[in-house]
């Protein structure tokens, strides 16, 4: 009978230590892929939060070009509509403007071709006078503290930055749950462990229910 209890003890106890070994390994993993993120999100979380009290002096940068007639000539006769500029206008524009204008979609009038390109902290745009080609485009830069915040938001950043940010997520609820875990199978030695959880709930939920109306 001694012998069976010993038994199931050692079974338990070898099951409990593989649980914490493959529990460490992930969350250390997590927390190592989240670290740089998490202190990002931290301090623009920060910012965001005091946007009014942040001073920002926006830059604009606003020119007129003259676009080439041979490139001219080849606006003239397209359709009206959402459509890329054509290769050649693109990087004629990229180059003279020192922007990256690719294949973004730009709006085809019968007088005139906008394009809006706003990206974090930027905004920015440029308009093709079909008739005459002239070119103005203007820029406005909020400075670093807006672009972090608009990473914060995926705000205008692009579908690569929008991928990192669900991959992002998920490793945080890895590292959140393998915690939970951790704190689960540490709970016998730590009695504060889970009034420690629970104040971390009751007191946001107290926060919105009294103080957010």
């Amino acid at each position: 009978m001694a012998a069976t209890r010993t038994s199931t003890a050692a079974i338990q106890q070898q099951r409990r230590g593989f649980w914490l070994r493959t529990l460490h390994q992930w969350h250390w993993i997590s927390s190592a892929i989240c670290l740089i993120g998490m202190l990002l999100f931290a301090i623009t979380g920060i910012t965001l939060n005091h946007a009014s009290r942040i001073e920002a002096e926006p830059q604009i940068d606003n020119r007129q070009l003259q676009l080439p007639a041979p490139l001219l000539a080849g606006l003239r006769g397209h359709a009206d509509g959402n459509a890329p500029l054509p290769s050649a206008s693109a990087s004629w524009l990229g180059k003279e403007l020192a922007v990256a204008i690719g294949r973004k979609p730009a709006e085809w009038s019968q007088d005139e071709i906008y394009l809006s390109m706003p990206g974090p902290g930027s905004d920015a745009w440029l308009s093709i006078d079909r008739e005459s080609g002239a070119v103005e485009y203007e820029a406005t830069r909020r400075g670093w503290i807006s672009y972090f915040n608009d990473l914060h938001k995926g705000r205008n950043a692009g579908p690569a930055w929008g991928w990192f940010l669900d991959l992002f997520a998920v490793a945080c609820l890895v590292f959140c749950i393998t915690g939970l875990f951790l704190l689960q199978l540490h709970a016998r030695q730590r009695r504060m462990t889970w009034p420690m959880v629970g104040l971390g709930l009751i007191v946001p939920l107290l926060i919105a229910l009294l103080f957010i109306h």
